[in-house]
């Protein structure tokens, strides 16, 4: 497993929520430093680590591996899913109706 791509997607999600490294770590009772090295790709995640940063940055744990666990093809369904976890269902039936609708312009062609 290449820990620095891991650590990689793990600073882009928390950048994409304005925390720091320091605030991250606090909300998931590890030190700034493991943190730092996680992000780095310095150390390895444990299982319980990894569970509570996916829980804390509102992402998959498959999102975060897709690089080591899928096809291809399954990792644009898993980027789809990704978009669509914490969306209410108003929301998701609302990127499911445009999606119909793009493909429906597109088979036409």
């Amino acid at each position: 497993m290449n820990y620095r791509d891991l650590g990689q997607r793990i600073r882009e999600e928390r950048l994409k929520l304005n925390l720091t490294q320091e605030k991250l770590a606090e909300s998931i009772d590890i030190s700034s430093s493991y943190m730092g090295q996680i992000e780095r790709g310095d150390r390895s995640v444990t299982l319980e680590t990894l569970v509570k940063l996916v829980n804390k940055l509102g992402v998959t744990i498959d999102y975060l591996l897709q690089d080591y666990t899928n096809s291809n093809d399954d990792i644009f369904i898993n980027q789809f899913k990704q978009l669509m976890y914490n969306r209410d269902s108003k929301q998701k039936q609302m990127a499911l109706d445009v999606l119909k609708m793009m493909f429906s312009h597109v088979d036409k062609l």
